[in-house]
């Protein structure tokens, strides 16, 4: 498995992991939950375009 490979698997758990994160922390009125879900999306995005960059000069 190539390194940019890997990079877009740990952006999908990142964003997977911070959408749930934000919507338990939405529905249950937990501002703090929700902003933790908002920066694992953040974190995930970017690890996503690292992973693009990475893989266009593999």
């Amino acid at each position: 498995m190539s390194n940019s490979t890997s990079d877009k698997i740990k952006a999908g758990i990142n964003k997977a992991k911070g959408e749930v994160k934000d919507q338990i922390g939405n529905a249950t009125n937990n501002k703090s939950l929700q902003a933790e879900g908002k920066m694992d999306k953040a974190k995930g995005a970017v690890q996503d375009k690292v992973a693009d960059v990475k893989k266009h000069h593999e």
